[in-house]
């Protein structure tokens, strides 16, 4: 049966939505703050199951809203290397306890939210020079092992891609065709691992009329709000989350 704990959705139902906001309008980096938010109340790794599912019909989504948009050279700089990164995760999945999965994700959170924030207190007199095609290997393979282990690749790739000569809307189509084509590669390691659950997959299936919907906002916000406005608010929760996750990740490796 599906889970039925109410603080559950309390948790689900928003991190659903802003994944889909994320995705729709922003190139999916706040989407980072998903499963941090879920594994406040589960644990990672049934978080980010159950969200797989949910970001596959997403991706769907996401790609008829910008069709036709995105930059091929750019994917296929960086789709090999994502495998690497997706092999990487699933080489040491037997290795990490829910605590140090949970460290992970916190740390993640953290160290993410501490780059957007040097950023935006960087002056910006001068534009910083374009990233090399080259630097798309560390950055997707990277981004496809904390899409992984927590479906946290956004921040790590929009490291890249916001050092790209791409505009708003070519950024956000290329990012969804490259999470698109990741978190189809994901289903085959997660079946494997065994993390589609019965309940899980009910679960996903109770989540998932929430998708459509946060993905058609985000294409909404990305019309009307700004890039920096949104990132702020959602920057300083993820933060939040992931000080909370590292502390009682912390607390559990040493009990």
């Amino acid at each position: 049966m599906l889970i039925t704990d109410p603080w559950f959705y309390a948790a689900a139902i928003p991190a659903v939505l802003l994944f889909g906001i994320a995705k729709g309008g922003f190139g999916g980096g706040p989407g980072a703050a998903a499963v941090p938010l879920m594994a406040l109340v589960v644990s990672p790794v049934q978080a980010a199951a159950i969200l797989l599912p949910i970001l596959c019909l997403m991706d769907l989504v996401t790609l008829w809203a910008y069709r036709g948009r995105w930059q091929l050279d750019e994917l296929k700089a960086l789709l090999p290397a994502s495998l690497l990164g997706i092999a990487i995760g699933t080489a040491l999945f037997g290795f990490m306890s829910p605590d140090v999965v949970r460290l992970c994700v916190g740390l993640v959170a953290i160290l993410f939210t501490g780059h957007y924030w040097l950023n935006r207190l960087r002056p910006t007199r001068e534009e910083p020079a374009h990233w090399p095609h080259a630097a798309a290997w560390p950055a997707g393979a990277t981004a496809g092992f904390t899409s992984f282990i927590a479906h946290a690749g956004g921040p790590p790739l929009n490291m890249y891609m916001l050092r790209r000569p791409l505009d708003r809307t070519r950024f956000v189509a290329t990012t969804a065709v490259f999470f698109a084509l990741v978190n189809y590669t994901k289903l085959i390691p997660y079946a494997w691992l065994g993390q589609f659950s019965a309940e899980n997959l009910k679960t996903s299936a109770a989540l998932a009329v929430f998708a459509p919907a946060g993905v058609y906002l985000g294409v909404w916000l990305h019309r009307r709000v700004s890039d920096r406005a949104f990132f702020a608010v959602v920057y300083v929760f993820l933060l939040l989350v992931g000080l909370r996750l590292t502390s009682q990740a912390l607390a559990g490796l040493s009990a």
